[in-house]
C-alpha cells in the first residue's frame, strides 16, 4: 500500500465537562452550531466520521467519534479544530485509540462481515476497544498462528450480525490494534463475546480494555440531547 492510499482510523471518546450543563440556553446553543459548523469543516477536509452518544454509558464520555482519514495529520487537524470550537471548549479527550487498516495476514477473502465499518448503512451501536498480544503470540511459527485465527474466525461467522473493523496500531499507539464491531444486536454482540473466551487466541491476550460502547446519532440529536440545540 503507497502512502497515497494509506486510511487511518480514529475512536476519539470525549466528555463534556459538568459546569458546560449550567450555563444559558442561549450559550449552550450558540456553543452547539460553533461545534457543528468544526464537524462539517471535518468533513470538507476529508475526514470522514461517524458520531455515537455514550452519555452515562461509560465514565466522563459523552461523545464518541469514529473517524478515517488519509493521514495523522488530518485527524489531528479535525481534533484540533473540534476542540477549539465553542462546546469542543469545555471538552476533555477521555480515549483516543489510532490505527491504520491494512490488510490480515490470516484473512485470504475478506467477507461483508469484516468490511470496513464506514462502508453502507450504519447499525445501531458501536463497539471499539484497544487489544494487544503477548510477545509469545508473535514468536509462535506463521502455521501455529494461522491455525489460532482459523478457530477464532470461524466463532465470529456464526455471528454475521456483528461487523468488524480491525486496524493496526504498531508503533502508532500503546496497543497492537484498535478493534471495532458494529451491531443492531448488542445481546449477539455479547453472546459472541463469550463464545471467543472460550478459544485458543484467548491465552494471548495481554489487554483488551477499555471498552467504548457507543449508540449511533446524528451529531445534532447528540447535541440535543446534551441540550446545545
Amino acid at each position: 500500500m503507497s502512502a497515497d492510499d494509506q486510511i487511518y482510523v480514529q475512536a476519539l471518546a470525549l466528555g463534556v465537562e459538568p459546569a458546560w450543563r449550567r450555563a444559558s440556553d442561549e450559550a449552550r446553543q450558540a456553543d452547539g452550531r460553533q461545534l457543528l459548523d468544526a464537524v462539517a469543516d471535518a468533513v470538507r477536509d476529508g475526514v470522514r466520521g461517524v458520531t455515537y452518544s455514550s452519555i452515562g454509558l461509560q465514565a466522563g464520555v459523552d461523545l464518541i467519534l469514529w473517524r478515517m482519514a488519509p493521514s495523522i495529520d488530518a485527524l489531528e487537524t479535525a481534533a484540533a479544530r473540534l476542540l477549539r470550537s465553542g462546546l469542543g471548549r469545555w471538552m476533555t479527550v477521555r480515549h483516543s485509540l489510532i490505527g491504520r487498516v491494512g490488510a490480515s495476514q490470516y484473512v485470504k477473502k475478506p467477507t461483508d462481515q469484516e468490511q470496513s465499518l464506514f462502508a453502507g448503512e450504519r447499525s445501531r451501536y458501536l463497539v471499539v476497544y484497544p487489544f494487544t498480544k503477548s510477545a509469545e503470540w508473535y514468536l509462535l511459527p506463521r502455521e501455529a498462528r494461522q491455525g489460532v485465527m482459523n478457530e477464532h474466525m470461524r466463532v465470529g461467522h456464526e455471528y454475521p450480525m456483528v461487523r468488524q473493523l480491525l486496524a493496526y496500531s504498531f508503533g502508532l499507539d500503546d496497543q497492537d490494534f484498535v478493534v471495532a464491531y458494529e451491531t443492531d444486536d448488542l445481546a449477539a454482540f455479547g453472546d459472541l463475546v463469550r463464545a471467543l473466551r472460550a478459544t485458543e487466541s484467548r491465552r494471548s491476550t495481554v489487554g483488551d480494555t477499555p471498552i467504548l460502547v457507543g449508540i449511533h446519532r446524528p451529531v445534532e440529536e447528540i447535541l440535543g440531547i446534551l441540550g446545545a440545540s
